[in-house]
């Protein structure tokens, strides 16, 4: 789901998660157009191996409950579109 379809249907949400690779430019439209405070979740910069970064749980508890819905694990759509919906 795009960030502005996300923050425009669920307008009680203030804060959203994300992974380093959103940092930048992406935290502050979201702060300045949508209103949305855009945490980035960083490794450590002396991390070395696994460890359990904070809040990154809940993305991945997300991710694996869509994941269980067999409809969602094949690419049946040709559409992004199509996917979107299913995925709601």
């Amino acid at each position: 789901m795009r960030l502005a379809a996300f923050a425009f249907t669920m307008p009680s949400v203030a804060l959203a998660f994300a992974d380093g690779g959103y940092a930048g430019r992406l935290v502050c439209w979201a702060k300045d157009r949508l209103r949305l405070v855009l945490q980035v979740v960083r490794k450590p910069a002396d991390q070395q191996g696994f460890a359990v970064l904070p809040r990154r749980w809940v993305v991945e508890r997300t991710l694996s409950g869509l994941i269980r819905h067999r409809r969602l694990v094949r690419d049946y759509e040709r559409l992004p579109e199509s996917h979107e919906t299913m995925a709601k």
